[in-house]
């Protein structure tokens, strides 16, 4: 069954089908996927594989795109993402007539059943398949050492102006459960909520993690906190945020990345 986030069923596609995708990720899946000639449109975000990403037309960004710049493109299917796309989008491209795919991964372990609804809607199976087989292994390896990592509390920075962090709920909280660590912070509802370092105890937090995505921080911030928190400051470090928020085939390396890094993650 071809089913998407929200439900919809899809049929298998014809041979070359056009595609719009407005997520970073999902736009490197496809063209691991082996479907790269037949992406027409991506966003500005959409900057891997470097190289042949170039020639794909850009329409916008991720929450606010050009609908006849998109529509000129004459696309078969657009993929979206719960998290990285307003509804908005979607209505409109539905309301145009536009069929699209909407993805939804919450945990690391969703990652195959991604590969394989994309890989059997646009007949690329064999390819989803070889894609699930490395990502396996790569999961089954961390896995197999994670009951002899340390347990760690761990406080994930995604952005400044304001400070932001991540709940459990995230895709990213579950990747960083592989190795044991558990996020901390304010959570209430907010998948990604807002926090003050005033209102933290950092004695109750064993590692602070600057993102390098979406805010790209540097060495410099980790500097200035270490200024401003001298006592915690060799619990700061930076972590690659591209490797540990996208998911679909970008998984496949942020795995042994984590397990790598986990283990001497500032140092």
């Amino acid at each position: 069954m071809l089913i998407d986030a929200i439900g919809t069923q899809h049929k298998v596609a014809s041979e070359n089908v056009r595609i719009v995708s407005l997520v970073p990720s999902l736009t490197e899946l496809l063209f691991d996927l082996g479907l790269g000639p037949q992406v027409v449109g991506r966003t500005g975000f959409c900057i891997h594989p470097h190289a042949e990403i170039k020639s794909v037309e850009s329409v916008g960004g991720t929450k606010k795109i050009n609908f006849e710049k998109l529509q000129q493109l004459r696309p078969d299917y657009v993929l979206l993402n719960v998290d990285e796309n307003p509804k908005e989008i979607a209505d409109e491209l539905q309301r145009r007539q536009i069929t699209c795919i909407v993805t939804h991964p919450l945990t690391v372990a969703d990652n195959p059943a991604l590969y394989e609804l994309l890989g059997d809607i646009f007949n690329r199976p064999n390819e989803a398949l070889f894609l699930q087989k490395q990502f396996s292994a790569a999961f089954d390896r961390l896995e197999k050492s994670r009951a002899l990592r340390p347990r760690r509390r761990v406080l994930y920075i995604i952005w400044r102006d304001p400070w932001m962090t991540i709940s459990p709920a995230t895709y990213i909280a579950d990747l960083l459960n592989r190795v044991n660590w558990q996020v901390a912070g304010p959570f209430g509802e907010a998948r990604y909520p807002v926090f003050q370092f005033a209102d933290l105890d950092l004695d109750e937090i064993d590692l602070v993690l600057f993102s390098s995505e979406p805010y790209a921080f540097s060495k410099s911030h980790i500097a200035e906190f270490a200024d401003r928190y001298p006592d915690h400051a060799k619990k700061a470090c930076l972590i690659d945020g591209e490797l540990l928020s996208w998911y679909g085939s970008r998984a496949i390396r942020a795995l042994p990345y984590l397990d790598h890094f986990s283990s001497a993650p500032c140092r």
